[in-house]
């Protein structure tokens, strides 16, 4: 029993280590200055951006160029600015997690 306590626990870590390295990313970012979970601050939250785009195929490529480059009008007057400096492999990850519904509840 010991053995599998021991085995399990790394696992846990490493299943939930995504999530929250994503929230960290966001902070990071600065995604977290207008938007939340499950709330809109000045951006929409995380979750109404998933449900917005849920079963879309071409959701990632069109949120990652919206983060990228910036935007205004999909979510109301106030324009989303860019922001280049973003690496791919970061950008990636953070449309992944964000299509999911952010932060996990």
């Amino acid at each position: 029993m010991k053995t599998l306590v021991k085995l399990a626990l790394p696992l846990a870590v490493l299943v939930s280590a995504p999530a929250f390295a994503s929230q960290e990313l966001a902070a990071k970012n600065g995604c977290t200055a207008c938007h939340a979970s499950d709330k809109k601050i000045v951006g929409p939250a995380f979750h109404d951006v998933a449900e917005k785009y849920k079963g879309d195929a071409g959701a990632p490529a069109k949120l990652a160029a919206k983060i990228k480059a910036g935007g205004k009008g999909a979510w109301g007057p106030v324009p989303m600015p860019p922001h280049p400096q973003i690496s791919d492999a970061d950008l990636n990850h953070l449309v992944a997690w964000v299509l999911k519904g952010g932060p996990a509840k």
